[in-house]
Order: C-alpha cells, then sequence, then structure tokens
C-alpha cells in the first residue's frame, strides 16, 4: 500500500505558518489562511494535501488566485495536525483514519455558510491530492460551483458518476495514486453527462503533487505547475461568476 502512495508523501514542504500576503482567520470554525478582496462575491477554496494549509508553495497559489479577484480561503481541515513526516516511523494510515475526506467534505460545509454570510454568492474548490477527492465529494451537491482536481487521491468512479457542478480534472503523467488512465477514463464518463461541463489534461513529464511540491529552483517544475494553474484559474473565470 505504501508504495503506491509514496508519491503522495514526496517533496514535503517546509510548513511556515507566516508565509503569504493574506491572515490567518476563523472560518467556519476552522482556522483558514484568507487572502485577497474581503468584499469579493466570488470565492475560491483551497483545500491541501496531507501536508496542510501552512505549505508556502499552495498560500503562494491562493495569492495568486486571489490577484484574480477572488476571495480565496485555505481552512486547516487538520486543525493542527498535518502529516508529519518527521515523526519516525509516522503511521499516516492511522493519521488518515482521523483525517478521512468525508470528515473534509463536512468541515468544508460550514466554511461555504461562513463565506455566504459574508455575501458571497458564488464558491469554486480546488483539491490538490487529499483535497481532490474532497473537491469530488463536494461537487456531488450544489454547495459549490465549479471543482478543479490537481493530482487526486484515490476517487472513485462512483463519485465521478454524481459530480454535479462543472469540473477539470488535471493529472500527472506519472502518478501511481491517479493513474493517467483512470483520469482518462473519468473523463470519459464526465463527457458522458448531459448539463455537466468538464475539461481533463494529462500533465506531461510531471508526477504527482507536481502543482504544488514543486522547487522553486527547478525553472521547468515551476513552469509545468504554472500551466496547471492557469488552467485552473480559466476554469475558475468560466465558471464561478
Amino acid at each position: 500500500m505504501a508504495s503506491s502512495h509514496s508519491q503522495c508523501l514526496g517533496n514535503p514542504p517546509n510548513l511556515s505558518l507566516t508565509s503569504g500576503i493574506g491572515s490567518v482567520q476563523e472560518l467556519g470554525g476552522l482556522k483558514a489562511y484568507v487572502t485577497g478582496p474581503q468584499d469579493s462575491k466570488l470565492a475560491i477554496l483551497l483545500i491541501s494535501d496531507v501536508f496542510g494549509y501552512e505549505a508556502p508553495n499552495l498560500r503562494k497559489l491562493a495569492d495568486k488566485v486571489a490577484a484574480n479577484g477572488f476571495l480565496v480561503a485555505v481552512p486547516d481541515f487538520f486543525y493542527g495536525d498535518p502529516l508529519d513526516l518527521g515523526i519516525p516511523n509516522v503511521d499516516w494510515q492511522s493519521w488518515l483514519k482521523v483525517h478521512g475526506t468525508d470528515k473534509g467534505c463536512e468541515d468544508a460545509k460550514p466554511v461555504i455558510s461562513a463565506l455566504r454570510s459574508k455575501g458571497v454568492t458564488s464558491i469554486g474548490a480546488a483539491g490538490f491530492c487529499w483535497g481532490g477527492v474532497v473537491v469530488v465529494k463536494l461537487a456531488r451537491s450544489d454547495d459549490i460551483q465549479a471543482g478543479v482536481v490537481l493530482h487526486p487521491g484515490p476517487i472513485t468512479e462512483d463519485d465521478i458518476n454524481e459530480v454535479k457542478v462543472p469540473i477539470a480534472i488535471l493529472g500527472a503523467e506519472i502518478d501511481n495514486s491517479s493513474p493517467p488512465e483512470n483520469v482518462k477514463h473519468f473523463g470519459e464518463i464526465l463527457s458522458a453527462k448531459s448539463g455537466v461541463d468538464s475539461f481533463v489534461k494529462i500533465y506531461p513529464g510531471v508526477s504527482h503533487g507536481w502543482t504544488v511540491r514543486y522547487s522553486d529552483d527547478d525553472a521547468s517544475a515551476v513552469k509545468s505547475a504554472e500551466e496547471a494553474h492557469e488552467d485552473m484559474l480559466n476554469w475558475f473565470t468560466k465558471y464561478v461568476k
């Protein structure tokens, strides 16, 4: 089991509570990194991978999305307990039992309500690995208006069959957790659904986690990440309005 998920744990970020130009606020009972125009009617939820909401690249991406006029929230769905690979022999299967994606989906709902109470009328959600699974679950309801899933964790055909909102799935060519053939198959299921727009893309030469766990000094890795960020932004610009 661990080997098929080793990519999910590769190149972990150096967490920093102070990274980004936004601020940490309480939102729907959770701490959240919040950035962008506070009076925007359009909001984007970014749902992290197992390393949580203090990851600098994730916050940098939140700031980039916010610069396009969105209020962006990155909630701490792990309640201050992201997966810590610095713990010797960390039992990440036990960690996952405590921090399951079904719970993440439920915890997202008060955050969405809190955004709506601020006057937000349209919400998109993007998720990475663990967060990608949460976004697919949210996309089964009208809690969000659009979703983007980036190098998702294990999502099922049943989840995809129940998607009700426009959804983009951005996958890596090298991905044990969500192989390209699975992603393409999900695309086929989605394109056969009437009334649900979808976009599926496999990025060549990159591996799982490439959109948020790249090294800043690797120009080609940054370029591949930025291409995915642009595709994500285009999707939200189209459907969160």
